[in-house]
C-alpha cells in the first residue's frame, strides 16, 4: 500500500452518511429474518465444539484391574506382565487400548491432540484472509465445516496411530476458520444494538456442543470409539447442506468487495419493516470509499501489521488470547487425571460454560469490555494458581476452584472475540479475529504437554496455567473501549476514530 493511499477527513464523513449509518438504519430492529440467518450461522459452533474436546473421551486412558495376585499394590501397569492384568472395558473402546499404547511416552499419547491444534494453527494461517478476500464469510464457513465433517468421517477407518493423527491434523485444518466466519458474519447480518446478544448465540451453541459429548460418549460407553466420530460427523454433513442453501452472504462484506446490487438485495430481505427497505435509495448518496489497496490472500494481515495502531491492538489481543487459549483448551484434557468421574467432570466443566454464556448474552451490553476481560483473566489465573496450593491441603475443594478458573476462561473467551469484532473495520475483521483464534489455538497446542507433565506434579499445568492466563490479560489495558461503539467498515474510519480519540485525550492531558 502506497503512502498516498487518501485518508477521509472529519468534514468528508460529517458531510454524507458513512457506508455503516446507512446499513444500520436499513436492517433497523432485530427483525425474525436476522434471527433466523444468526441462529443458523452459530449452530456451526455446536459442532466446533464437538470436534474441538472430542478425544478427551476417545483418545482417554481406559481404567483396568487385575486378574490375578501377582500384581497387587503395583499402580503402574507397565511394571506388570501382559497376562496379570486386564482392561475394565473392551478395549475398542479407546485408542489407548486398541492401539496397546498404555506403555506410551506421553508424547506419543498426546499425538493426536496435538496434531487437531497444529491443523488449527496451520488452517488459520492459510485460510485467514479468504474469508476476507476472495470466498467470502458464507463460502468459507461452508467449507470449512465440509471439510471438518469429511474428515471426522474418514477417522473411523484409521488403522494406527499415525493415520489417525494426520486425519486428527486435517480435522482441526478444516475447523480452524468455522468459529471465526459464524461470529463475524452473524454478528454483521444485525445492527450494533443485537450485535453482541447475537455474538453470543455462537457461544451458546459451543456449550452446547460441549456438553452433547459426555452424553454420546456415556450412551456409547462399552463400544468403540469410532462411534462417537460417526455420530459427531453425519450431522455436521447435512448442516453444510443447510448453509450452502440457506444462509446469506454478509451485505458488508458484499459492499466491500463492490457487488452492491446482492448487498441491497440481501438487505431487503432481512430489513424489518417497509420503511426501512425505502432506505435503500440511501446508497446511492452513502460516502463508501473502497479501499484503495488490492484485496488478494494476505493483503488482510499485512495491512494490520502496516498500520501501527492496528498492528497495537492486535499483538495485545493475540497475547491476551494466548493465555485464555492455554487454559481454556488444557483444562478439559486434564480431566482424566483427576480423582472424578470423566463423564461428570466433562458435564460440569461444559455446564460451567452455561453460566458464561448467560452472562455474556444479558450482560453484553452494559459490560466494559477492556475491564471486564482483565477482571475474567486474573480471576481464572487466581483459581488455577489455588487448584495447586488447596489440592494438597483439601481435596474436594479443587475441582470447585477448577470449575471457578474454567468458568472465567470461558466468560473471557467470548468477551475477546466480541471485543477483537469491534477493534477492526469491515475490510480486515474476519484476519483479526482469525488471528486472535489462532493466539487462542496456540495456548492450546501447549496444552497437552502441560497436561501430561502436571500428573506428576500439578504446578505444571494448573500453576503454569494460572501464571501465563494472569500475565497475559495485563496486555488489555493499553486497548480501547468499544462497548456502544458503531463498528467501522473501512481502515481509514477506524484511523479516523483512533486520531480523534488521541487528540481527545492529549486536550484532555
Amino acid at each position: 500500500m502506497s503512502d498516498s493511499t487518501p485518508i477521509l477527513t472529519q468534514s468528508d464523513l460529517e458531510s454524507r452518511p458513512s457506508l455503516g449509518e446507512t446499513i444500520e438504519r436499513c436492517i433497523g430492529d432485530f427483525s425474525s429474518a436476522q434471527l433466523v440467518q444468526a441462529f443458523l450461522v452459530s449452530i456451526a459452533w455446536f459442532f466446533d465444539a464437538q470436534q474441538t474436546f472430542i478425544s478427551v473421551f476417545t483418545d482417554a486412558e481406559p481404567t483396568w484391574h487385575c486378574t490375578d495376585d501377582s500384581c497387587n499394590g503395583v499402580s503402574n501397569l507397565c511394571q506388570l506382565p501382559k497376562n496379570s492384568w486386564s482392561w475394565d472395558l473392551q478395549a475398542h473402546t479407546s485408542i489407548i487400548s486398541e492401539w496397546d499404547l498404555e506403555c506410551a511416552s506421553s508424547l506419543i499419547k498426546g499425538l493426536p491432540a496435538s496434531s487437531f491444534f497444529m491443523g488449527c494453527l496451520a488452517g488459520g494461517l492459510i485460510l485467514a484472509t479468504l474469508a476476507d478476500s476472495s470466498l467470502g464469510r458464507k463460502n468459507m464457513l461452508f467449507l470449512s465445516c465440509l471439510m471438518m465433517s469429511v474428515s471426522c468421517l474418514l477417522t473411523i477407518f484409521s488403522t494406527n496411530m499415525w493415520i489417525y493423527s494426520v486425519l486428527r491434523f486435517i480435522n482441526g485444518f478444516g475447523r480452524a476458520t468455522i468459529g471465526t466466519c459464524a461470529i463475524v458474519l452473524s454478528t454483521e447480518l444485525v445492527g450494533k444494538k443485537r450485535r453482541g446478544q447475537v455474538g453470543s448465540i455462537g457461544f451458546f451453541c459451543f456449550t452446547l456442543g460441549f456438553l452433547s459429548l459426555p452424553a454420546i460418549a456415556y450412551i456409547n460407553r462399552g463400544s468403540s470409539w469410532r462411534r462417537i466420530y460417526l455420530y459427531t460427523s453425519i450431522p455436521t454433513i447435512l448442516y453444510c447442506i443447510l448453509v450452502r442453501f440457506l444462509v446469506r452472504e454478509s451485505p458488508r462484506w458484499l459492499f466491500i468487495q463492490g457487488r452492491k446490487e446482492e448487498a441491497v438485495s440481501i438487505i431487503k430481505s432481512i430489513s424489518t419493516s417497509e420503511n426501512q427497505r425505502s432506505l435503500i435509495m440511501d446508497f446511492n448518496n452513502v460516502s463508501f470509499e473502497q479501499e484503495t489497496w488490492n484485496v488478494d490472500l494476505y493483503s488482510a494481515i499485512k495491512i494490520l501489521v502496516e498500520k501501527k495502531w492496528a498492528l497495537r491492538r492486535l499483538s495485545a489481543i493475540m497475547v491476551t488470547g494466548f493465555g485464555i487459549g492455554m487454559v481454556y483448551y488444557g483444562m478439559p484434557l486434564g480431566l482424566g487425571s483427576l480423582s472424578f468421574n470423566l463423564y461428570l467432570s466433562v458435564t460440569f466443566n461444559a455446564l460451567s460454560e452455561l453460566p458464561a454464556s448467560l452472562i455474556t448474552f444479558f450482560l453484553i451490553g452494559k459490560l466494559k469490555r477492556k475491564s471486564s476481560l482483565l477482571g475474567f483473566t486474573i480471576m481464572s489465573g487466581v483459581c488455577s494458581v489455588l487448584c495447586v496450593v488447596m489440592g494438597k491441603i483439601w481435596t474436594s475443594v479443587e475441582i470447585g476452584l477448577e470449575l471457578v478458573a474454567f468458568f472465567s476462561a470461558c466468560t473471557a473467551f467470548s468477551l475477546l472475540l466480541i471485543y477483537t469484532l469491534e477493534l477492526f473495520p469491515t475490510c480486515v475483521r474476519n484476519s483479526a479475529i482469525s488471528m486472535v483464534r489462532q493466539a487462542l489455538v496456540f495456548g492450546g497446542v501447549f496444552s497437552p504437554v502441560l497436561v501430561a507433565a502436571g500428573r506428576q506434579n500439578n504446578f505444571l499445568s494448573y500453576g503454569i496455567f494460572g501464571l501465563v492466563i494472569g500475565l497475559c490479560g495485563l496486555f488489555v489495558i493499553g486497548l480501547p473501549e468499544t462497548r456502544d461503539t458503531q463498528l467501522s467498515d473501512t481502515m481509514d474510519e477506524e484511523e479516523y476514530k483512533e486520531r480523534a480519540a488521541a487528540a481527545g485525550f492529549n486536550r484532555l492531558v
